[in-house]
């Protein structure tokens, strides 16, 4: 599983969804732009909210993400020891917790750190950046992406009408 393909890409792609149209609209009527550019932020927060939690995108990347932490806990038989993902809100940080001496807890947090989707991992309940607010940060960029798009689009609409042959 990878993070960026299956829970961030959506994100990108409704903020760009968004952007190119709502470009579009602000960058010829200079009157409404402020608004129209506003309204398609929150429309962009919106849809990557809607994915984040009620489409269950989010249950889904923890589950995929808890799955391959207990297949390296098992391959390197540390049953004892349990990790998660940190919660509350949930982030892509792993928290690691039971017995293990020095040695095998800097190992452990080596081989979560590595771990697709993962940001980081630690043995305190010390949490990341929130995991709803990095998608919202992706929408975010998707959208601006999108501006821009539809930016250079009316760009060259604006040089090819002084054309009149």
């Amino acid at each position: 599983m990878n993070a960026f393909w299956s829970y961030f890409w959506p994100c990108f792609a409704a903020g760009l969804i968004v952007g190119g149209p709502v470009g579009t609209v602000a960058f010829r009527r200079r009157s409404n732009r402020n608004t129209a550019i506003a309204a398609g932020v929150a429309i962009a927060f919106v849809l990557a909210a809607l994915w984040h939690g009620p489409l269950g995108a989010a249950r889904r990347f923890e589950a995929a993400v808890q799955q391959d932490i207990k297949k390296t806990l098992v391959h390197y038989e540390m049953t004892r020891v349990t990790a998660h993902l940190h919660h509350g809100p949930l982030s892509r940080r792993v928290v690691l917790s039971g017995p293990a001496d020095d040695f095998q807890r800097e190992g452990l947090v080596e081989f979560m750190d590595v771990l697709p989707g993962v940001s980081g991992a630690t043995w305190d309940n010390s949490g990341g950046i929130p995991l709803i607010i990095e998608a919202l940060g992706v929408a975010l960029l998707g959208y601006l992406f999108g501006l821009l798009l539809a930016y250079l689009a009316e760009l060259r609409r604006r040089y090819n009408s002084q054309w009149n042959w």
